[in-house]
């Protein structure tokens, strides 16, 4: 087995008679989700401050600035969460062509280093010098899928205690980690003095950049040569995040077994993988709400809180049953054929985001001007500019997708 980046003329995993409609429909709107971004929907509330339609919209393609959940807070769980969800169709098929365990291993291990380097990569484009740091989605994800791996090749029962010991854990270190002094002056760690988000008593073992996950990066990323001395991140994330996310892939494998089963167990109705779906799906959610409403553990994505965890597990699991139920059970798939195209080469597609974007909307307003995508004034600009470029990079997936060429790790 060759360590490489592979360009397959092959049929992704979603053309295996083992994968699902609904694994392919879910990733491409996830892909969708995350290559939006370029639309800047969020300035729309700018444009029209009496909306609240326009505020509503703002709120979901923005992250909430600490405690709570919007739909754009949703993207990263959904990707990691997916990773988990395919991994036993992946194990299944290199073991049906007769690949080790050995081998399966050193491919896992592989492919978390390249994850990790590409995300590396992707984040120092433009910069001066190489940007180390770890908690972008594709190295936390880079980072824990080695285990991941090798948690899928354990039980069920096993699986579900991993969650349960690497959130209880998580949740620990913050919980014994000693509160900031009363004089701490979070103004130097990037947190304004008058900041409403900042919380008390207990909770405030998870505040922005007084935490376990910020000291641990204040400690970790100036062993490597930045410019200068690494204070804090400015968003509050943190390397250690990845450890929850394991949890979070671990959900998704999960959630894979379920639909993977319908191969070892065929009379296992449509009805009863929805319903187990479901029923996860909401036990997670419940228990994510009352850690946070009971102040247990606050909801935060940013530094991904073990409430967080639980409750954007479950939402992602009543997704997955949601889409199971019409692309595979109802046979409904052609309305998610657009969003297939973004999917099926997922990688690609999240590298194109990165490096893609300026560069087509420079092309296009030299090329056209700023006319054609002006309507009210520039109200409406970077909505019509970013249509284009999305359009522009579907075009060169959907290329891709018809002459079955795909980016796999």
């Amino acid at each position: 087995m060759s360590n490489q980046l592979v360009v397959s003329t092959q049929p992704p995993k979603s053309t295996i008679t083992q994968r699902l409609a609904s694994i392919d429909a879910y990733r491409g709107i996830v892909m969708f989700l995350m290559m939006a971004e370029v639309l800047e929907l969020n300035r729309l509330a700018e444009a029209f401050p009496d909306s609240s339609f326009f505020a509503w919209l703002k709120f979901h393609t923005t992250h909430v600035a600490w405690v709570g959940c919007s739909l754009h807070d949703l993207i990263q769980p959904s990707f990691s969460f997916l990773v988990g969800v395919s991994l036993p169709f992946s194990i299944d098929s290199r073991r049906r062509k007769g690949a080790s365990y050995g081998l399966m291993f050193m491919h896992a291990v592989w492919r978390g280093m390249l994850l990790v380097m590409l995300g590396i990569v992707l984040r120092s484009l433009g910069k001066p010098t190489t940007d180390f740091r770890f908690d972008d989605t594709l190295t936390q994800i880079g980072l824990g899928y080695c285990l991941l791996f090798l948690i899928a090749l354990t039980p069920r029962w096993n699986q579900i205690l991993s969650v349960v010991l690497v959130l209880g854990g998580y949740w620990l270190l913050f919980a014994i980690w000693p509160l900031p002094a009363a004089d701490f002056d979070y103004e130097a760690v990037g947190v304004p003095k008058d900041w409403p988000h900042l919380m008390s008593g207990f909770a405030a073992h998870w505040n922005k950049n007084s935490n376990p996950a910020w000291a641990f990066d204040v400690w970790f990323l100036n062993l490597f040569p930045f410019s200068s001395v690494y204070p804090f991140h400015s968003g509050g994330y943190a390397t250690l995040s990845f450890i929850p996310t394991l949890a979070t892939m671990t959900m998704g494998l999960l959630a894979g077994g379920v639909l993977a089963r319908r191969t070892a167990a065929p009379n296992r109705s449509y009805g009863m993988r929805i319903l187990l779906l479901t029923t996860f799906g909401l036990f997670l959610i419940a228990g994510g709400w009352a850690l946070d409403h009971f102040g247990i553990c606050p909801n935060v994505k940013r530094i991904w809180t073990p409430a967080f965890a639980l409750f954007s597990g479950g939402i992602c699991f009543l997704w997955l049953a949601v889409l199971h139920a019409i692309c595979d059970c109802w046979n409904l798939r052609a309305w998610a054929y657009p969003f297939v195209i973004f999917g099926s080469n997922s990688i690609l597609a999240y590298v194109m985001s990165g490096i893609l974007e300026k560069p087509l909307k420079d092309l296009l307003l030299r090329h056209f001007g700023a006319s054609p995508f002006l309507l009210r004034g520039q109200t409406w600009e970077p909505v019509l500019l970013g249509s284009a470029v999305l359009l522009i990079m579907w075009i060169l997936l959907h290329w891709l997708y018809r002459r079955r060429i795909f980016v796999r790790i």
